[in-house]
């Protein structure tokens, strides 16, 4: 079940863009319809080079740090459910030098989701010894890391074939 979603997010322009844009309101799966926000933004994000992919990267990460850790706080709610830029940036970790096309992208989202949501470890021990942005960021990026792993391998073994 969801966190009840503050109105405060429809006025408050951080708490938007935390809450994925409006996404993370929906009352079911928020993490999800979070993810599926990143991914529009990465049919963007994905034609940059690597470096600039990268930075773009670095600063919403640090950015979400601080922007989950100050709407959480402002919500008063630890790690509230609709707070999902988080799984914003854990799909664009999952996503890096993917190779381009539906198939990647279908598949980088539903391994993020997987382990977002299985949390094995380390994902799980990050959140619940890491507190504040820190906590909120940190598991979905290593979920976002196992993900990227798979994607990688996958990719090596199918495109390797032909």
């Amino acid at each position: 079940m969801a966190d009840p979603v503050p109105a405060t997010i429809w006025k408050n322009p951080l708490q938007f863009i935390a809450f994925g844009f409006g996404s993370g309101a929906l009352p079911w799966m928020p993490g999800t319809w979070g993810t599926l926000v990143g991914a529009l933004f990465y049919l963007g994000l994905q034609q940059l080079s690597l470096v600039w992919y990268a930075v773009v990267l670095v600063v919403a990460f640090f950015f979400g740090v601080w922007l989950c850790g100050k709407v959480e706080r402002e919500v008063g709610v630890v790690d509230h459910s609709g707070i999902v830029w988080d799984e914003i940036v854990g799909l664009w970790v999952t996503m890096i030098y993917a190779p381009i096309g539906w198939f990647w992208l279908i598949l980088g989202i539903i391994l993020f989701r997987l382990f977002d949501i299985w949390k094995p470890f380390p994902i799980r021990w990050l959140q619940q010894h890491c507190k504040g942005g820190w906590g909120v960021m940190l598991d979905d990026v290593a979920a976002g890391v196992i993900a990227l792993i798979l994607v990688q391998i996958i990719a090596y073994i199918l495109l390797d074939m032909n």
